[in-house]
């Protein structure tokens, strides 16, 4: 039974048209590629938009295959820090975060103090990054804010740094200038709201 879902699997990697667009040889590769993800069970649809992207830019098959490749181990190391349960944009997400110089040792502790859905927290940490942020500094600041902050929080908080950079601050000093004060006023409101207990995953 689990052979055969397995090699259901792999067919419906293999039989989607829309890798038709690339030559023979790279799609076989891509394919190849896809299909190891689908048995580690790594979601195929980045991979496959990852392909596609470069085939709209015309990139070479080469090319386009080592991009392919990469993502399918950054997603690989984003579930591994996140655990299995993360959901395709978490993961999606927690490439971004990795490519922008966080750690899997940061996804992995920011797993283990937020409450699912970690998207935005990982985004707002990939855009910090983004700004001129010090890699090791945005970890500091979302993981701290992390706990009791909302993804809105999370949001007002990465804008607040991008003024105070666009104003003149450096990156660093912005950032915990922004993150002491976003502390201070979520420990002065409390604790949130108790809400329906969600099981903690693996």
């Amino acid at each position: 039974m689990i052979l055969a879902v397995l090699l259901i699997a792999v067919q419906v990697a293999a039989q989607d048209p829309r890798l038709d667009r690339l030559d023979p040889d790279t799609r076989a590769q891509v394919t190849a590629v896809v299909d190891s993800a689908r048995l580690a069970g790594l979601p195929a649809e980045p991979l496959i938009q990852r392909a596609l992207e470069g085939a709209t830019k015309g990139a070479p098959g080469p090319r386009i295959v080592t991009a392919v490749r990469r993502l399918s181990v950054d997603l690989g190391t984003a579930r591994a820090a996140l655990g299995d349960g993360a959901s395709v944009p978490e993961l999606e997400a927690g490439v971004a975060a990795l490519r922008a110089g966080a750690t899997p040792q940061v996804l992995a502790n920011l797993h283990s103090v937020r409450r699912p859905p970690l998207t935005m927290a990982l985004s707002v940490l990939a855009d910090l990054v983004a700004s001129g942020v010090p890699a090791d500094s945005a970890a500091v600041a979302v993981l701290a804010l992390a706990p009791k902050a909302r993804d809105a929080d999370l949001v007002e908080f990465r804008r607040a740094v991008e003024r105070d950079i666009a104003l003149g601050a450096p990156p660093a000093a912005a950032t915990s200038i922004r993150v002491n004060a976003g502390a201070d006023v979520l420990n002065a409101a409390g604790p949130p709201p108790p809400g329906p207990a969600l099981p903690r995953r693996p």
